[in-house]
């Protein structure tokens, strides 16, 4: 089934389509809790901090190609809006195509940066193999991830987002499945685990992609479609290579901070873990009802419909600072019980820094809320560029406090570094979107 944003009631059709892709985005970073979960509680205090210090260079390696695939289905919604149902076929054919040779390319490039990423971070030695054991398995699964990925943005392109919902679900049962069978029965460690997620990554690629081909009446999809063309291409690219520099940008930066944080030992980087994974599961109402309100304002961008856009995402932005607020004090008063689901042997260190880090987010997270409602919205008009942008002020931020506040303050910086990186982003998405809403009140007034 699928949504028509550009008729009805603008702000309950967004909550209703956010919902499942809220509901696919708990799901999605189940798949990391069940590792965590599982890792920590079944191997040890230092395998979930080798999980934990591989997610900076994975975002970096595997963030890029995320980005250019989110770029390569704007179009896709644009067209749909528009109403040119011939165009809204090939360009989501050409974002598959492009999807899967990007996977290919980004998988081997993952593998080839992997170590000297983990010398480059200073990597504890005592979770260095493990970090290279659970990374390397993982990196294989980078097509199967793109393909999911392309495959559920253009079923949301087109106004559904409940079946991709389905998908995430068996591939989380299976996920969980086979974790407690490689890893609490047969004891694989880290690599069973890494085996695990990539194998229910694989059945979630699988199954969006039947249902892509299969089972959206309005898309016909052929096998040509799927071969890149140099026009669509072009555009795709023009918009997906922001979004890749944005996620690339912000990955250095969090590589910068994991360095920090790495010499502070394991226990702090397996508390930095744990906080970090609290700190996204309370992201997911915020970030998702932005992400909702991106395919409501590119379908309308498309269809000419400039006075509805900029109505709504006023909206949007109040109902996601309210968001923010219930969110902080989420962090605020349980963050310390959320921590404790990752590991069992943890001492009073660990629990003392993921409490000061999770203190610190809580009493700034109105400030990626900003970050979330305005980033989606210019990605929505297509103005990708904006991305990078924001990027480049997340870096500017997770430099200045790795470098110049962490020797003075120590972990304290380090738990600010998040606000600071939102603030410098925040900062030129406003001007970029205040400028953008001038052009479109001045066009509905034509």
């Amino acid at each position: 089934m699928t949504t028509d944003f550009i008729h009805g009631r603008p702000m309950k059709q967004i909550v209703v389509f956010s919902l499942p892709i809220m509901l696919s985005s708990l799901l999605q970073y189940t798949y990391n809790m069940v590792d965590n979960i599982i890792v920590g509680r079944y191997v040890s205090t230092n395998a979930l901090a080798a999980v934990g210090n591989i997610a900076p260079i994975s975002s970096f390696a595997i963030g890029a190609a995320f980005g250019l695939t989110a770029g390569f289905t704007i179009p896709v919604a644009q067209c749909f809006g528009a109403g040119d149902q011939e165009e809204t076929n090939r360009q989501a054919g050409n974002g598959i195509g492009l999807s899967l040779i990007t996977g290919v390319l980004f998988s081997a490039l993952a593998l080839l940066v992997l170590h000297p990423m983990l010398g480059w971070i200073h990597t504890p030695k005592e979770i260095y193999d493990l970090s290279v054991q659970y990374a390397a398995i993982m990196y294989l699964g980078v097509p199967a991830q793109l393909l999911y990925n392309v495959f559920t943005g253009i079923a949301r392109s087109v106004g559904d987002s409940k079946k991709p919902l389905l998908f995430l679900l068996i591939s989380v049962a299976v996920n969980l499945v086979l974790d407690l069978l490689f890893v609490a029965h047969f004891g694989w460690g880290v690599a069973g685990a890494a085996w695990a997620t990539l194998i229910s990554q694989i059945v979630a690629a699988v199954s969006a992609g039947i249902y892509v081909f299969r089972g959206i009446p309005v898309l016909q999809l052929k096998a040509r479609m799927l071969v890149p063309t140099a026009k669509r291409t072009r555009r795709q690219l023009a918009l997906g290579i922001p979004v890749s520099l944005q996620f690339t940008i912000t990955s250095i930066g969090s590589m910068i901070l994991q360095s920090a944080v790495n010499g502070f030992g394991a226990n702090v980087v397996a508390a930095f873990t744990a906080a970090g994974r609290a700190e996204s599961i309370t992201n997911i109402p915020m970030s998702n009802l932005a992400v909702a309100a991106s395919t409501f304002v590119a379908q309308n961008y498309g269809a000419g419909q400039y006075r509805r856009i900029l109505t709504t995402v006023r909206k949007v932005f109040v109902v996601d600072l309210g968001l923010s607020v219930l969110c902080s004090l989420v962090l605020f008063f349980g963050g310390e019980q959320i921590v404790g689901l990752f590991m069992t042997d943890y001492n009073s260190q660990i629990v003392y820094a993921a409490k000061e880090y999770l203190f610190a987010i809580s009493l700034c997270y109105s400030l990626v809320s900003v970050l979330f409602v305005l980033r989606n919205t210019l990605q929505g008009l297509g103005c990708t560029y904006a991305n990078a942008v924001a990027g480049a002020g997340e870096l500017i931020g997770r430099i200045t406090v790795s470098y110049l506040f962490t020797p003075l303050f120590g972990f304290k910086a380090v738990c600010f570094a998040g606000p600071v990186a939102w603030l410098l982003a925040d900062l030129p998405l406003i001007v970029l979107y205040w400028r953008k809403a001038k052009q479109m009140r001045k066009l509905s007034n034509q």
